[in-house]
């Protein structure tokens, strides 16, 4: 055991902490709603749903779905339609033996009453006569009442809408829902307004049910609320309420339990069915098939009674509408175009024949816990010994294993467990094994020379493969500094050279540029025709990165001067650069695509970097940084050019112009420098007269366009006053 422990330790070390990591991943996957495995759990979830959906129950259940279709919107006129083509709607479908009819919209707004419109817009045009005839007539064309009238003694369920916007539209329906403790108490999920049906319908209407969605953190629709908590009263959702009112149920009763001080929901029971939920009053949604597995009817044909109404006897009937344009298409793991109205009628399938619901049992994160901390020890014991075929085929047997008995759990027992870190588990610590017998730790830092080369300076490439534990190649967010520099004139320039003349000319501008990035412990990002991108911090720590990021900037400046001199001499185009540095918290790793990734940073700080290199031609400068850079370079002096709100962002920012120690060594130009922060501070006091001489001064020794810019602006305000609340931001409208 000593010689096998001495032979092997580092790769049952490796195999022991991936285990242990994707056991922690596991565990912190239970309380974040956006963990990766939860996104991967996902994926395997909709391919096993789609690949067990053959197997499913088909029940005889009669539910159809009435379409607000194109061919509706084509012969009846655009939505909304008049509330009297749904009452005409509502007749029909009860006329036919509809016992439920939900409707999947809201009616928050009352129908205008064209006869009420001509008697308040043009009254004092009207004849008594008229105006009396008018009022008597004003009832009938009512449409409000009308749809209200055809609600009365027939089980129809209007759908109202939650919030987080503390709004209250419409009002708000009686609940059926009784629970068995306080319901502030309870784990609902609580919102704060709400949007509902008009009084005169809500009235007639004999159950209301909230239509929300509960979409997962991709976007996909997996699951469903049954149950939301406004205030101190727990609403259920639409489908609930129509299995209420087909169940002849008087009320819906809420089971609780006692978890870590609150009172989780247990199951809820409509009529003699008991459904279970998760702690939050949620269930798994038991799709039937794609789109359109429920039979559909065109609304049109159903307001006609042009349909066999042998269809609708007994039937609870959705209405709903698949048009584009609806905003009711939803991402489902059957479809990325599902009609929402057809989620609805899922769901209520699934309560009325609860066996079909599938379970998530809150034991079933302690039983992936188990699974993986006994699998990944065996694995990480077992796997270093057996040679390249013997691992691979052990591997696949057990990833078959486990597909197998996931899918047996979710067919015969009706229980989805978590599937992804079994999977990478079995598949990460045979991959190390494999990797560690065919390459060893020589091939691990070729790799990683390789991957880092192009980017990074070549001491920062030596100290990763002395110590490779010291990176990482996954994301974070940290605090960094990004560079960007752009070629003045690129268009035209490329215009005056063939591409091989381009080519060369490139070549020799990027190349001193990227040492001296390299130089100042920089990493290259990327470089786009002319543009070269770079960032300091990552991947491994550097001290004064500002600083650093605002030398490089100089010292591409001072090479883009000399290669001009060069190139202008050989007959060349000269060149001229714009950079743009910015500091703050920025989101760095390898990024990309299965088919392409890449080592880069990302975040709002980074595009104020971009924009601030963008917004140097504007001001005349060729170097801006931003206010968190100046922050960060105690040893370094700057001139303030102004205060801006940039394209794409809500809040200002103070933007500078480094100065150079050759600027600093000429008298005079630090003497118009202090010059212009003096106007710069005038101009902020609104004291426009006193700054403009000041500018006007400068200018005469230095037609500077930022004087020029200055100059106009304290023209235009003295012209049009600000007002007190004036703060001195310039919003740009162009990046």
């Amino acid at each position: 055991m000593l010689r096998y422990w001495r032979r092997h330790q580092w790769i049952i070390v490796c195999g022991l902490l991936f285990s242990a990591v994707l056991v922690l991943a596991q565990l912190s996957a239970v309380y974040s709603a956006q963990s990766v495995l939860k996104r991967l759990d996902g994926l395997l979830y909709d391919s096993r749903l789609k690949l067990m959906l053959p197997f499913r129950e088909v029940t005889e259940l009669p539910v159809v779905i009435v379409d607000i279709d194109e061919k509706s919107l084509k012969q009846l006129g655009r939505w909304p339609w008049s509330r009297q083509i749904l009452a005409q709607m509502v007749e029909q479908l009860t006329a036919a033996g509809a016992s439920v009819v939900a409707f999947d919209v809201i009616f928050s707004e009352p129908e205008r009453n064209p006869a009420q419109q001509v008697l308040q817009s043009g009254q004092q045009h009207l004849s008594s006569e008229a105006a009396a005839e008018l009022q008597r007539i004003a009832p009938q064309l009512d449409a409000d009442q009308q749809f209200a009238a055809s609600l009365e003694n027939k089980d129809v369920v209007l759908g109202f809408l939650f919030q987080q916007d503390q709004l209250a539209v419409g009002q708000l329906p009686e609940t059926y829902v009784v629970l068995d403790s306080p319901a502030r108490q309870s784990s609902v999920s609580p919102f704060a307004g709400y949007v509902a049906n008009t009084a005169v319908l809500q009235g007639q209407s004999a159950g209301t049910g909230f239509i929300n969605s509960s979409p997962d953190p991709d976007g996909f629709i997996r699951q469903a609320a049954l149950l939301i908590r406004y205030q101190d009263q727990v609403y259920p959702s639409l489908a609930l309420e129509a299995a209420r009112l087909y169940a002849l149920a008087q009320e819906l009763k809420v089971e609780t339990a006692v978890l870590s001080q609150m009172n989780s929901i247990v199951g809820v029971t409509v009529g003699n069915s008991r459904i279970n939920t998760d702690l939050y009053g949620r269930v798994l949604i038991p799709y039937r098939g794609p789109a359109r597995s429920f039979p559909y009817v065109s609304a049109v044909d159903a307001v006609q009674g042009t349909v066999d109404k042998t269809l609708f006897q007994d039937a609870v009937v959705f209405v709903g509408t698949s048009a584009v344009g609806h905003a009711d298409l939803r991402s489902t793991p059957v479809g990325v175009q599902y009609p929402g109205v057809e989620v609805h009628a899922n769901v209520f399938e699934g309560l009325i024949y609860p066996h079909l619901l599938h379970a998530h049992p809150d034991w079933a994160e302690a039983l992936v816990f188990l699974f993986l901390v006994v699998l990944g020890t065996l694995m990480s014991l077992l796997f270093p010994v057996l040679g390249p075929v013997s691992l691979a085929l052990t591997g696949g047997s057990l990833v078959i294993l486990t597909l197998a008995g996931n899918i047996y759990s979710w067919h015969v027992l009706k229980l989805d467990l978590p599937l992804t870190s079994s999977l990478l588990l079995i598949l990460g610590l045979t991959l190390l094994n494999l990797i560690y017998g065919f390459f060893g730790a020589s091939q691990q830092k070729a790799r990683i020379k390789s991957m880092f080369d192009q980017y990074v300076p070549p001491a920062h490439i030596d100290e990763m493969l002395n110590h490779p534990e010291s990176i990482s190649l996954e994301g974070k967010r940290k605090e960094m500094s990004v560079l960007f520099a752009d070629i003045r004139g690129f268009t035209t320039l490329s215009e005056q050279l063939s591409a091989t003349e381009l080519k060369s000319l490139l070549n020799r501008y990027f190349s001193p540029v990227t040492k001296t990035i390299f130089e100042h412990q920089g990493t290259i990002d990327k470089y786009v025709g002319d543009m070269v991108m770079a960032f300091w911090n990552a991947p491994l720590d550097v001290k004064a990165h500002a600083e650093l990021a605002v030398k490089a900037g100089f010292s591409m400046l001072r090479i883009t001067d000399e290669l001009s001199k060069t190139f202008v001499q050989e007959a060349l185009p000269a060149l001229d650069i714009g950079v743009g540095v910015n500091t703050g918290e920025m989101n760095v790793g390898d990024m990309g695509s299965e088919y392409r990734r890449a080592y880069t940073v990302l975040g709002d700080a980074v595009n104020l970097g971009s924009r601030l290199e963008s917004l140097t031609k504007y001001y005349g400068v060729r170097f801006l940084v931003s206010e968190t850079t100046v922050q960060h370079c105690q040893n370094m002096s700057f001139r303030t050019v102004d205060k801006v709100r940039v394209k794409g962002k809500t809040s200002a920012v103070t933007i500078y112009e480094p100065l150079s120690p050759e600027f600093l060594s000429n008298p005079a130009l630090v003497a118009a420098w202090q010059q212009h922060e003096q106007a710069l501070s005038l101009y902020f006091q609104q004291r426009w007269q006193q700054a403009e001489a000041l500018w006007r001064a400068l200018q005469q020794s230095s037609a500077h366009q930022l004087y020029r810019i200055y100059l106009e602006r304290t023209d235009y305000y003295r012209r049009h006053p600000t007002g007190t609340d004036w703060d001195g931001v310039y919003t740009h409208a162009e990046k």
